[in-house]
Parts: structure tokens; C-alpha cells; sequence
């Protein structure tokens, strides 16, 4: 009879559900960090340990320690005991070796656990090496590094692919027992076991026999194990899945990966026995290894790396002598020491407090820290942003440098950075110019010790889209049915499949009826969470007092970085200083500006004292003129703007903090009290003076602190413990505070307890959604910075910003057409006139830089610029092969340059000039070693000097129009002499209802109605054998990507002739980054008046409606016959109109030759012609991909309203 019963066993609560029985502990088992193998969360291995009574468990991953940490805290939350290991590949040579196939030679594999902490720190070290030096296919000790660190640390021989095991395979039983003994030498003999493993393998049944014999003959005690890699025996199939994944098979291919039996999971102590129920001392072995296991991680030491201080000066003192020189420069306070009026007074008593805050939590060296690097980046003249997150809450950071957001200016609060109620390590967060990051890296590797820095990995994990994508492919589920099953999960951060069933009618309607996502879900729910693989953090760095292999596990980047395996959290857990480095696009655009700024018009420009209410750049904000302007793109924030109406700095910090997820339900009251349309109200009048910026609307962190400040008596520290507790919900937590709360605002205001409560609860509900107001903040500053410089520098501003995406083609393209718009000339590239970047010439106009050529590359365009500014300007091609190095500029820059038009100032005859290139080279070749041998003779230098067109043979026949236009499309991203499309301008703007530029305004799921190239066509084939397509749509304002699915392929696949115009109908698709269009018709550009004209009307002046005029227009319109009516108005001198209606057979073709005609006869005004609203020529029943959708399913049009019928 089975009962619970709940006993101690090594000090850790647990339960036995077999009184009668022994308890077991697995181990050997893999997590979801043996990445794309283990199918084990920690969460629920520690749950399933528990269940079935065991009173420890171990993670031994393979080759890494990336969940230890993890492993760790959770076994110790749950009450069991944490056996921290790893299964290491060990190789039988040097782990320097780098011969042969590695991943066919022998790595052995080998359990090592940590007994102690000194066995922790070696499985560290060794865990570590694998990585950094012994990393060839798989990271690999040897035993040179088992010998150096074995101490602490107990062996397994490990499964089938253990040394041990392996030999015996072989029949190598000498060998097996020789290996064996070697193990038993480094270890020590107690501390070496044979492990024992039976998953119903016909090989394990044949060598677990030869096992104990080799612990017999050397006198070890043998251990069984199961090799876990799931918790139950249902989930072997969906292990069997993973294993598809991670070596890129099906579950249809024969001679895939797989694991031949479902006995490799987490079993009981009864279901061990049935296996090994002859030798229960091999099962009793795990509790004794589990009893010698006793390691404990600890959390309370702080590894901050020290900074030297000046001699004779301590740490506090220096950085008490930096903030008071900080805040005489930023304050104007001529004697901090002795303020002289209320506001120097206000300054530095803030100061005090927050040095003194500081002090007490022992962060002192953190922020001198912090400040070297900083002061080390500004010194270097490397741009530094104004801050991130609540860091700018400190003034004492910003006296320091380390932010450019002023605390007091904006009502910021340092607890809310550094909570002396609540000690945690704080956490700035800095932006440094993208393009010189590194350097800062580099200086504090220099600093601190290279061993002493690393950088922080992550983990990408098995979301719901990418799990149904890849269960899909696994299970032979076409690509197409596995997007159209992904797209029905909702766009949320940290979904999941319970909260999309629980959000998303139309997942959860196709979860139940559709057949293939019921064979998706059968094994995507099982795998869901687990981690994918290992990247490296963005912009973590981790810094330490002491070589970072003695705290933390190691291991290298795909760039040989080193970083750490363990993720950011948990290293900052562990004591040691991390930081976000972050690398800003947006720095170096700005810092690019100002250089240009002071080259171009000998203007010095000082970022930290910009007028913060210059009229052009709010009414750049007014207007919605956002592209390029940092935080604030996107149609939907560009709305914002305008309906706000942007007239002070606290607006933009608003708006950063409005423009998410969580307050959107904001926007609009916010706007409407802005606005006057709503009157601004406060619950209480004590919160006016805190909630008035922002009309009455609590929208940040800090409002919720100040309030609680104010009404009921909270200190700032303890308002912010509280605004922690609502924002995490926790009932327990949310009454005590509730209670003390009311009682506060009892005692300080006399405030009734039912409107105390009903304040608390508007708050708590604020809080949910509330915004750090510090990170708003500097995000502001820094989109204000943008917005200044594109309002009032404009040439400046948009050449560093087309600069900045040198190499991104179609990025380059969008600014380029926002300079056009913005009345700016873009002058072609020049080999005598570009730069290496884009660079403005005066004030009107930017010159292509050469970089921007596609195939050319800074290499080679600083090159040719260098050389030109040193010895003037290139004469001719042949000149300019003579003066450049071919290393760099070779024949297809060379090719490049031409195509792009970059030689036209010398030879207009580009064609001639490509023709002519590897011509060119070789007799500059010749000129360049008959200099060296002194043979050239003057008609050689002549030649060369002179070295244009005149000297090359001519081709075969000039390129024309279209290929000329191409060729710069394909090498500068943009047309420069013209637009293939402008001859059809007239017909586009008639026809189509949105330009490609405007589609990522629409909705998602907007039908609409497109005109422009085809390019680039690419035919797919579905797993069904059926034919679709994408290609991308070349607009007059930009490019779009359109899909065209099998069933309108099949319609439409004539239309699909590379540089054909055509008019594409379709749906917005805006579940990726770039919206796409998702095809239901495709015409031929010419057809559209056929397809969508709908009345042809001529207005005739009444005083000029001869005879002879109508028979002219009988004439025109009888020779072009068509389906469209006409109609015909007499207009009066009046205003007034007279319609004629003409004979029902009177219908047209109303084509672009038709209007032309009638416009000839009667003036341009004359012709009216009526297009359809409806997107599409033909209806069409909805898509599967969006069944449910009802808001959408009309026709949008972007920027002109619908024609109407004069």
C-alpha cells in the first residue's frame, strides 16, 4: 500500500511514497541546457524529483554548466539537494590537437560531479578550458587537465560512449580495465565509479555484464544511472522531435539520430530495480554519492573590481570631490561647499543624500568604476548617450558624466536607481557610438585584466511560432500550413501556447479543428521553453576583482570572444559588476552631424546645451516628419505625435512612455486632456503638484512614489518596495501595504479610509503599466537631439543618416527618398567629387559616397579618396588604374564604380567604360612596371595622364535607358538618372490606392492596391509540389516584398516578367519586421483601366461645344472601344453643368492613350475618370490565414481619397 510520508534525508525536506523502499538518485541527467537534447525544465525536474521522493538530483549537461545556477536555486527551493555536474567529453590526446574528423575520432564522455566546493571550482576550471582551449567540434578536456583539477570531484564512467564502455565495445576488455584504473588514479579509487545503465539496448545488455567485471577486477564499486533526457516515458516521442531539430532531419528520414528505445527518462527506484534488481548495491551507490555531494553557492560576496584612487585619498572622498566639481560645472555653483541661495542649497543637499546613500549600500567603487569608462569615452572624443533607465535618477551620475539627464530638471528619483530599503546591485545601462564600442571594451580589458572581462551569454529558447515552425517541418507539414498556423499567435511578449489558446480565438479554433496543428501541438506543448542554442548578449559585459574563471564557468562566442555560461542575471547574482555596453546607431549619426555641421558652415554645436524649445524642431514633431528621428518612426507613433501636438520636452518624454503595450489604453485620455477636450482632474489636491505634468494621468514609476511620499508618509525607498509589490501582485504583500497606505494617509492628511482605498487602487493599476520616467527621459533627450539637428541642419542630418546604413541597401533607399522629400538634391557618386561617406554639398544637396556603392566597401573608397586629395583629381580610367592599389580596387569595383556612374564626369558612355575595364587595367598595369623599370616614355605618360574614353575601343552598341536605370538600382539601391516608373506615374496615382511607400502605414490585414516593378521573381515549390512565388514590388517611393501564394500563382504567373509594371491587389501582412503584401490579383499595369476604371467623364465648355467638337469626341472615343462608359458634361460660364447622355454603346478602353486624345481635343481638365474603390477586380472569399477577421476586409488607401465622379 502506497502512502506519503514526509521525512529528512542530508537536511533537505522530501517525501517517499515507497515507506518500504529506498529512496534513488538519478545521476545522470541532461536539462533543456544540453541544448536541443535534454527535454528536462529545471522546474519540473526538480517538481518530478520531489514527487517520486528522492531527496537529490544532479544536472550533468553535456560539455557545459549553463543551468547549474538555475539547477541550483530551484533543487534548493523545492527541498532537494542540488548535485551540480557535467557529462565532459575528454579526449584520449591533447586537447590542443586539431587533427582529423573530431567528430568521428574518439571524445570520450565522462560524468564528473562535484563533491565540494573545491570540486565545484575545478569543474569550473576544467568545464571552462574545454571551451577556450580545447574547443574542436565539441569543447574537450584531456588528462593532463583532469590530473591538474581532479580534486573534489567524482567520476562516472559514463554511458556507452565512455571510455570504458567503448573499449569493451571494441573487445579491448585489457584496455576497458586499464582505463579504468587510470581514472581510479587521477580520481582517487573512492572517488571513481563503472557506471551501470540498461535502457532496454541490446549493446548495453551485452557490455553491463564486462562493466562489472572491470569493477571487480579493479576493485570499484559500480553505480546505475538512467542517461535522463526527459522526466516521463509519454515524452520520448517529442524527445524524438527535438533530436529532428537539432540535426536538421525528419521524422521520415531512415538513417536520422534517433535513441532507439523510450527508457530514457526520469524513472523510479521500483522501475530501476526491475532492471538492475540484481545488483540494489549499485542502486544504493547514488546515495552515497549523493551524500558525499555538498556544495553551496554563495550569493553574499561582492567581486566589484577596485578602483585606484589618487595616493592619499579614499574612494569616498574622490568621488565626493568629482560630484561637487560636477555640479559647480553643471549647476553654475560657484562654492559647492558653501551654497549661497535656495536652489544651490536644494542641489547640494540632494547631493549629500545621495553620496551618503552610496556610501551605506558600499557602491562607491561601483560608480567610480562606471565613471572611468565614461570619462575615459568622452575624453576620447567617443559619443556617450544621456542615459539609460533609472541611472538617470542620480544626480550624482550626472554631476559625474555618466548621464546627460538633469534629476532635478525633470522630478526624477534616485531610489528608484538605488534603494537603500532595498539593497540591489544598481545597474547602469550606457549607450556609446556604435562604430567605437569596441574601444570602450578594450579600455576596461586594458584596465581590469583581459582575464577579469567577459562578455554575457543568452539563450534563444522554443517560443510558440518557432516551435509550430519546426515541429512542422520535422513532421513533413508544408511550410505554408505552418505559417498560416504561427500567424494565429497573438503578437505578445512572453507568450506561450496556454495564454494564446486563452487570447486568440482563431489559434484556439484551429488548435481544435485543424489537424495538422493537433499533430504540431502534440509534441510542441512538451517542448515549449526549452532553449534553442547559445548567443551572445547584445551589449553585456561582466567585470570582476579577480580572473573571472575562478568565479564563473566559461566559454567563447562565435568571434572567439569569451564569455560567460552563465546568463546576465545570474552572474550579477553572483557578486560581479555587469553592465549593458550598448552599441547606438543613433551616437554615431548624431556625433557624424555635428562634424559636419562645424566642416560645412563653421558651426560648433554643444548637445548638452541645445535650446530646449526650438520652434523648427517642434514643428518637424507637429508635422510628423519622424523618419530618421530616434524612438520616434512607425505610423502609429508618427499618429501619436501629430494628435498630441508636440510643444515641450515633457510631452516627448510622455510619449516614450506611452507608445507600449501596456498603457495604450492611455493614449487616448491623455490625449484628450492635452488636447482640452477632456478636463484634467485629480483624486486628491496634494497629487496636482505631482500628477499635473502630466495632465492628471499617472503614467510613471516615480508618480507612484511620490504619491505614496506625499499622501501617506512612505519614504522614497520604501514607495518604491511598494511599487515593486504592485507591480508583481502578490495578495499577501498588496494588503499589508494596503493597510499602510490607508493608515498613512489617515494620519498625515486625514484623508477618509474609502477614498485612501480608492486611491490605493488606482495606483496599484497604474503601477501594472508604469514607466521608468528616468529611461523616458534620456530616450527623449536623445530623440530631441535627433529632431533638432534634422529640423535646423537638415543636409548634415540626413548625410550622416543615409551614412549610417552604408551596406543596408534597402534602408539606404528609404532616407534617400526622405531626403528627396525633404527638398534635398542627391547628387550621383563621383570619383571626383564623392567622398567615402555621404557628405553635403552646401546646403541643398548630398553627394553619393562611394562606400555607398555596392561591391566598392570603405576599403577601396577610402583608397580612392586618399589618393585623390593627395594628388588631384583622376584624368581618365587608365589614370585612375594607375593610381590606385588593384588589391583593393579590383576589376569588379572597378565594374561596380562604372555601372553606378561614378566615372560619368569623365565619360558619360558607361557602356564604353565596362566594356573597356579589364583594357584599362592591363595598360595601367604596363604603365605602373615600365615606371619602376624606367621605360615609360612621354606618349606612355601622356597616355596615361590623359587616359579617357578617347583612348578605348568602342563597344559594340550603347547601353539603353533601362539597362542604365537597372544597373544603378542594382549598385546604389536607388535610381539616379531617372525612374523606370515615372512614365507611368500619371496611371499609378490614378490607379493604385496606396504607394509602396505608405503600405507600412495600413493595418494589418488592409486590402489594398499597389503599382510598381516586378523585381527579382523567385518561383518556391510547397511541400504539396505546388508552385508559389515572391518578388519584390519597386515602387517610385520605395520597395515592398509580395507573396503570391499557389492558387493565385497559378492565375497570375504571366504577370510575373522581371521589370514588368504591374497593379498588385492584396492584404497587409505586418506580422514580421517589414510589412509585405500578401497577393490576390496581379495585372499588368496597362490593364488597369480596363480592370478598375469605372465612368470616363468629359467636361466640354458649353461655349466651345460645336458640331464639329462632339464629332471630333464621337471619333476619339470610337477608336478606342472598351467596356467603361462615358458621360458627357456641358459646363456653363456659370458653374453650372448640363450631363449628355450619350448611347449606351458608347464604351471605352479608358487607357492612357484615350485620356491623352480627349486632353489634346479639350484641355487636361476636361477628362474625369471614376476608378473603383473596391481593391479588387474580382471577389474573393477569405484566405484561411485570415478566417475570423472582419475589421479589416476593405479596401484602404493611403494618402488620396477614393475618386470621385465630378
Amino acid at each position: 500500500m502506497f502512502h506519503k510520508k514526509e521525512f529528512s534525508f542530508f537536511g533537505f525536506r522530501t517525501y517517499d511514497w515507497h515507506v518500504s523502499r529506498k529512496p534513488f538518485v538519478h545521476l545522470h541527467v541532461h536539462t533543456g541546457y544540453s541544448l536541443l537534447d535534454g527535454a528536462c525544465r529545471i522546474e519540473d525536474l526538480v517538481a518530478a524529483a520531489a514527487r517520486q521522493g528522492m531527496p537529490a538530483v544532479a544536472i550533468t549537461d553535456h560539455g557545459a554548466m549553463y543551468g547549474a545556477v538555475d539547477f541550483y536555486k530551484t533543487a534548493r527551493a523545492g527541498g532537494i539537494k542540488p548535485i551540480i555536474g557535467c557529462e565532459v567529453y575528454i579526449t584520449p590526446g591533447s586537447r590542443h590537437d586539431r587533427k582529423g574528423d573530431e567528430r568521428r575520432s574518439p571524445a570520450y564522455h565522462l560524468v564528473l560531479l562535484a563533491a565540494n566546493q573545491k570540486g565545484y571550482s575545478n569543474l569550473i576550471r576544467l568545464v571552462s578550458l574545454a571551451h577556450i582551449e580545447g574547443y574542436y567540434y565539441r569543447p574537450r578536456i584531456d588528462r593532463e587537465l583532469l590530473e591538474q583539477y581532479h580534486e573534489g570531484l567524482i567520476g562516472l564512467s559514463a554511458c556507452l560512449k565512455g571510455e570504458v564502455a567503448s573499449l569493451l565495445a571494441a573487445e579491448d576488455a585489457d584496455g576497458a580495465v586499464a582505463a579504468a584504473r587510470r581514472y581510479a588514479a587521477i580520481l582517487g579509487r573512492e572517488n571513481f565509479y563503472i557506471e551501470l545503465q540498461d535502457h532496454g539496448l541490446a549493446e548495453q545488455k551485452r557490455l553491463n555484464p564486462a562493466l562489472k567485471e572491470v569493477a571487480a577486477k579493479t576493485g570499484l564499486r559500480a553505480v546505475a544511472t538512467n542517461d535522463v533526457h526527459y522526466l516521463d516515458k509519454a515524452h520520448a516521442s517529442a524527445h524524438d522531435v527535438l533530436l529532428c531539430i537539432q540535426t536538421h532531419a525528419r521524422l521520415s528520414d531512415q538513417n536520422r539520430l534517433r535513441y532507439g528505445s523510450d527508457q530514457f527518462y526520469l524513472k523510479t527506484r521500483s522501475e530501476m530495480e526491475a532492471v538492475f534488481g540484481d545488483c540494489p548495491e549499485a542502486l544504493d551507490a547514488s546515495l552515497e554519492i549523493a551524500d558525499r555531494c555538498d556544495v553551496e553557492i554563495d550569493f553574499s560576496q561582492r567581486h566589484f573590481p577596485a578602483f585606484s584612487v589618487p595616493d592619499g585619498l579614499m574612494p569616498k572622498e574622490y568621488l565626493e570631490r568629482l560630484a561637487f566639481a560636477g555640479v559647480r560645472d553643471k549647476y553654475r555653483i560657484a562654492d559647492p561647499r558653501h551654497p549661497s541661495d535656495d536652489r544651490e542649497r536644494e542641489v547640494i543637499k540632494r547631493l549629500r543624500h545621495e553620496l551618503n546613500i552610496i556610501e551605506q549600500t558600499g557602491f562607491v567603487n561601483y560608480f567610480l568604476v562606471v565613471w572611468d569608462f565614461v570619462h575615459f569615452a568622452r575624453e576620447k572624443g567617443i559619443p556617450v548617450g544621456p542615459g539609460r533607465g533609472s541611472g538617470g535618477g542620480s544626480l550624482v551620475a550626472y554631476a559625474l558624466g555618466i548621464t546627460e539627464v538633469d534629476p532635478l530638471r525633470y522630478g526624477l528619483i534616485f531610489e528608484r536607481f538605488l534603494n537603500p530599503e532595498r539593497v540591489s546591485p544598481p545597474d547602469f545601462d550606457i549607450d556609446f557610438c556604435q562604430a567605437r564600442r569596441g574601444e570602450v571594451i578594450e579600455y576596461v580589458k586594458q584596465k581590469y585584466g583581459r582575464e577579469n572581462v567577459a562578455q554575457i551569454i543568452t539563450f534563444g529558447s522554443l517560443g510558440p511560432k518557432t516551435l509550430i515552425r519546426d515541429v512542422g517541418r520535422v513532421l513533413d507539414i508544408p511550410l505554408p500550413v505552418c505559417d498560416r498556423i504561427a500567424k494565429t499567435i497573438p503578437e505578445m511578449p512572453k507568450i506561450t501556447f496556454a495564454k494564446a489558446l486563452e487570447e486568440s480565438p482563431e489559434f484556439r479554433k484551429t488548435a481544435q479543428t485543424d489537424p495538422d496543428c493537433r499533430r504540431i501541438m502534440e509534441y510542441a506543448t512538451v517542448l515549449e521553453g526549452l532553449f534553442r542554442h547559445a548567443g551572445m548578449h547584445a551589449a553585456g559585459i561582466v567585470v570582476g576583482e579577480m580572473p573571472l574563471i575562478e568565479i564563473v564557468p566559461l566559454a567563447r562566442g562565435r568571434g572567439q570572444e569569451v564569455v560567460t555560461q552563465y546568463d546576465m542575471e545570474i552572474v550579477g547574482e553572483l557578486g560581479l559588476l555587469k553592465m549593458d555596453f550598448l552599441g547606438l546607431r543613433n551616437l554615431t549619426v548624431i556625433n557624424e552631424t555635428v562634424e559636419l555641421v562645424r566642416k560645412n558652415r563653421g558651426i560648433e554645436i554643444d548637445l548638452a546645451r541645445l535650446p530646449m524649445d526650438d520652434r523648427p524642431t517642434y514643428d518637424l514633431l507637429g508635422r510628423g516628419d519622424t523618419v530618421g528621428v530616434f524612438q520616434l518612426e512607425g505610423a502609429g507613433m508618427q499618429d501619436l505625435i501629430r494628435r498630441i501636438g508636440v510643444d515641450r520636452i515633457e510631452d516627448l518624454i510622455a510619449i516614450v512612455a506611452l507608445y507600449r503595450p501596456g498603457p495604450m489604453n492611455m493614449l487616448d485620455e491623455y490625449v484628450a486632456r492635452k488636447t482640452g477636450k477632456t478636463p484634467v482632474t485629480y483624486d486628491h489636491e496634494l497629487m496636482r503638484p505631482i500628477l499635473e505634468e502630466t495632465y492628471g494621468i499617472m503614467l510613471y514609476q516615480e508618480q507612484v512614489q511620490q504619491v505614496a511620499n506625499v499622501l501617506a508618509g512612505y519614504s522614497l525607498g520604501a514607495a518604491d518596495v511598494l511599487r515593486r509589490a504592485m507591480g508583481k501582485k502578490k495578495p499577501e504583500v498588496m494588503a499589508q501595504e494596503r493597510n499602510t497606505f490607508v493608515q498613512g494617509c489617515a494620519k498625515l492628511h486625514k484623508i477618509p479610509e474609502a477614498e485612501a482605498e480608492r486611491i490605493f487602487d488606482k495606483i496599484a493599476k497604474f503601477a501594472e503599466y508604469g514607466f521608468n520616467k528616468s529611461h523616458s527621459a534620456g530616450y527623449a533627450i536623445l530623440a530631441y537631439q535627433t529632431a533638432y539637428l534634422k529640423a535646423n541642419y537638415a543636409v548634415e542630418y540626413m548625410s550622416a543618416l543615409v551614412s549610417s546604413e552604408l551596406g543596408n541597401s534597402d534602408k539606404m533607399a528609404v532616407f534617400i527618398s526622405e531626403a528627396q522629400e525633404m527638398g534635398i538634391r542627391i547628387l550621383p557618386p563621383d570619383i571626383n567629387a564623392s567622398h567615402v561617406r555621404f557628405v553635403p554639398e552646401g546646403q541643398k544637396a548630398i553627394r553619393f559616397g562611394l562606400a555607398g556603392i555596392r561591391h566598392v566597401g570603405e576599403g577601396a573608397a577610402e583608397t580612392i579618396v586618399s589618393e585623390r586629395l593627395r594628388n588631384g583629381p583622376y584624368k581618365g580610367m587608365v589614370d585612375f588604374c594607375c593610381r590606385v592599389d588593384s588589391r583593393l580596387v579590383n576589376k569588379k569595383v572597378l565594374e561596380s564604380l562604372v555601372a553606378a556612374g561614378a566615372f560619368d564626369s569623365l565619360c558619360a558612355d558607361r557602356a564604353r567604360l565596362f566594356h573597356a575595364v579589364d583594357l584599362a587595367m592591363a595598360r595601367a598595369a604596363g604603365i605602373v612596371r615600365d615606371r619602376k623599370s624606367a621605360q615609360t616614355t612621354f606618349f606612355d605618360i601622356e597616355g596615361a595622364d590623359a587616359g579617357g574614353a578617347e583612348t578605348l575601343p568602342p563597344p559594340p552598341e550603347p547601353w539603353p535607358v533601362s539597362k542604365t536605370l537597372s544597373e544603378e538600382k542594382k549598385h546604389l539601391g536607388v535610381y539616379m538618372s531617372g525612374h523606370p516608373l515615372a512614365q507611368h506615374a500619371k496611371l499609378l496615382r490614378r490607379y493604385e490606392l496606396a504607394p509602396v511607400g505608405s503600405v507600412g502605414k495600413l493595418p494589418h490585414r488592409a486590402l489594398t492596391r499597389v503599382g510598381g516593378l516586378v523585381m527579382q521573381p523567385e518561383k518556391k515549390i510547397t511541400k504539396k509540389k505546388t508552385v508559389m512565388a515572391v518578388f519584390k514590388l519597386e515602387g517610385l517611393d520605395g520597395a515592398l516584398e509580395v507573396t503570391v501564394f499557389p492558387d493565385v500563382y497559378e492565375k497570375y504567373a504571366s504577370r510575373l516578367i522581371p521589370d514588368a509594371p504591374v497593379l498588385v491587389c492584396g492584404e497587409v501582412d505586418r506580422e514580421s519586421k517589414s510589412p509585405k503584401l500578401i497577393a490576390r490579383e496581379i495585372h499588368s499595369l496597362d490593364e488597369a483601366p480596363e480592370r478598375f476604371a469605372e465612368r470616363v467623364s468629359v467636361h466640354i465648355p458649353a461655349v466651345r461645344a460645336s458640331t464639329a467638337r462632339l464629332e471630333k469626341l464621337r471619333e476619339i472615343i470610337a477608336g478606342h472601344p472598351g467596356a467603361t462608359p462615358v458621360t458627357i458634361w456641358l459646363v456653363f460660364p456659370e458653374g453650372e453643368k448640363v450631363l449628355i447622355e450619350p448611347d449606351k454603346s458608347f464604351r471605352v478602353n479608358a487607357g492612357v492613350e484615350l485620356v491623352r486624345c480627349l486632353e489634346e481635343e479639350f484641355g487636361e481638365r476636361a477628362v474625369h475618370i471614376a476608378v473603383s474603390s473596391e481593391t479588387c477586380a474580382e471577389k474573393h472569399a477569405s484566405r484561411g490565414s485570415f478566417s475570423g477577421y472582419n475589421g479589416g476586409r476593405r479596401a484602404v488607401r493611403s494618402g488620396r481619397k477614393p475618386a470621385k465622379q465630378a
